[in-house]
């Protein structure tokens, strides 16, 4: 009966962290660039033969691969990837990969984004523009030209976020080795003009969120009804005066 305890409470933790999950997505749904979190769960076996018990896992969270919608907004610095990569930013805590293009210029000519954190170029140096000739003109391969001269190259690079990977702000993911700049790949470029929304289905994680909810409630009744049993049974079973 104890066993049946524990077993429902690794559900509850599991589901709690699931519940904690679908929630950020909900919350992010309409963050540019935002990449939707996955969980992983799996059995965790003690004991043997007929007398082993499955456990719920606490669970490993995963990054959603599909590509969020491009949405077209004639801003010249607003960049969205096509493809498998991501831009690289330079922030106090070393480099960042983002999906969010969302990008503008500084009075001395620095590229940096939304948030104010410089933009990488291939070689993982920050992207300077001449401020004097106005918005850049991005090629399909992320090269940056002003006034018909190449000035720059926007870094996209691919690298594996892994199990429960660190993000940084709402968009950013903080690597956990060093990034790879893409090169020479054709399924791989940038559009100018255009910024990538989000890749959370609103209606599919509402769903996901309110099925959770019940698991985690209907958890709750068993485990109340258990402990019941246990204490009844202790009663029954206990000396009498």
């Amino acid at each position: 009966m104890q066993d049946g305890l524990y077993v429902a409470l690794s559900s509850q933790i599991a589901l709690e962290r699931r519940l904690t999950t679908i929630a950020d997505n909900v919350a992010n749904s309409s963050t540019a660039g935002f990449r939707a979190t996955g969980i992983r769960f799996e059995d965790v076996v003690r004991g043997s033969g007929d007398k082993s018990v499955s456990f719920a896992s606490t669970g490993n969270t995963y990054l959603s691969t599909k590509n969020g919608a491009l949405r077209q907004t004639d801003n010249a610095f607003d960049f969205a990837i096509q493809g498998d990569a991501w831009f690289a930013l330079d922030t106090p805590v070393g480099t960042v990969m983002t999906r969010d293009g969302r990008f503008t210029m500084l009075e001395t000519g620095q590229l940096v984004s939304i948030e104010g954190h410089p933009v990488l170029d291939p070689g993982g140096a920050p992207i300077q523009l001449d401020p004097r000739n106005g918005p850049p003109k991005a090629g399909a391969d992320g090269t940056l030209r002003q006034n018909d001269a190449l000035v720059a190259s926007i870094g996209l690079y691919e690298f594996d976020p892994g199990e429960d990977f660190q993000r940084f702000g709402n968009s950013g993911i903080i690597p956990s080795g060093a990034p790879e700049a893409v090169v020479d790949r054709n399924d791989v470029g940038v559009a100018q003009g255009f910024i990538e929304d989000s890749n959370v289905n609103p209606v599919l994680e509402m769903s996901n969120l309110i099925a959770v909810q019940r698991s985690f409630e209907n958890i709750s009744a068993a485990m109340r009804a258990t402990d019941q049993s246990l204490s009844d049974a202790i009663s029954a079973l206990g000396p009498t005066k």
